[in-house]
Order: C-alpha cells, then sequence, then structure tokens
C-alpha cells in the first residue's frame, strides 16, 4: 500500500478527524499493519468512532498522523490508532498526539489511560508501563494479543 507523498517541511494543524477523513485515516493505519506494527481499523468502526479522534494536517490538507481518544468507564480511557506518516517519522509528532490525547482525558477527569500496543517501546518512552490484561476491566481485554500499556495521569 502506498500512501500519498506529504511535504515533511509542511506546517501542521491539529483538528478533530471529520466523516470526510475515515478514508485517508483508513489507508495510513492499514499503511502501519501491513508492516506488522499496529493492527487495521474497519470502516464501521472509524465511521462509528470518528468523534474520538484527532488528527495532524499539513497545509495542502495531507494526514500526518491521527490519533483517538475512548472513554471506556469513568476512570479509564484507551489511547488508539496512533499513527504518524512516514515521511514525518522521527520529529517526535507521535509524542505530541500522545501528550494531546492526556490532556483531553485529564480534563474529562479520566485518570488513568492504556493502549493496547505491539510497539511498547513507545509508551514505555511516554511514560507508560507493561500490565498484566487482570489490571483491566474484562470488557476491555477482548484484544489480549498486544501488550497493555497503562499510564495514571491525574486528573485536573
Amino acid at each position: 500500500m502506498s500512501l500519498p507523498d506529504l511535504d515533511p517541511n509542511s506546517s501542521l494543524t491539529l483538528r478533530k478527524a471529520a466523516m470526510r477523513d475515515v478514508n485517508v485515516m483508513l489507508e495510513l493505519i492499514a499503511f502501519w499493519a501491513k508492516k506488522g506494527v499496529m493492527l487495521p481499523k474497519t470502516t464501521d468502526v472509524m465511521f462509528t468512532q470518528i468523534r474520538d479522534f484527532y488528527l495532524l494536517e499539513t497545509q495542502d490538507g495531507g494526514i500526518a498522523g491521527t490519533v483517538g481518544l475512548h472513554v471506556l468507564w469513568h476512570d479509564l480511557g484507551e489511547v488508539r490508532s496512533l499513527a504518524i506518516h512516514p515521511n514525518f517519522q522521527g520529529q517526535g509528532l507521535g509524542r505530541q498526539l500522545v501528550l494531546g490525547v492526556e490532556a483531553e482525558a485529564r480534563g474529562l477527569g479520566i485518570p488513568r489511560l492504556f493502549a493496547w500496543t505491539l510497539e511498547p517501546d513507545f509508551f514505555v518512552r511516554c511514560g507508560y508501563t507493561l500490565i498484566s490484561i487482570d489490571e483491566l476491566p474484562p470488557k476491555v481485554y477482548k484484544e489480549y494479543n498486544k501488550s497493555a500499556m497503562m499510564k495514571a495521569i491525574g486528573v485536573a
């Protein structure tokens, strides 16, 4: 799968995702899924959960990155589908997106975030700790084929 060639020097804007973005988001996620570093998302999941997602958009409308914050319970949220376009790798954008959803979770009063990941080292660098799935509510660990990472972020 090939992605559109984006200018890595383009200025970026963070914004909420919209329905018009779903196909491009799915392409970016599928690109990394084919490389075995994340799981793919389905079109129906993306449409029903679009309100969870943020994008980094280039000045010409390209998608440089995406991340979702999914609220699971009063005290637990999930960092979802973090993906950065290959032209923007190594610039700290993934970390910035994670910090952004942490700030949103804090503002909502959610004290803990977790992430299912095939790249646990990235989340360790962001302050997350590898946990046992037993530390998650039963409704959450249906996808236990990845590493579960947790971080207590406090609340505002």
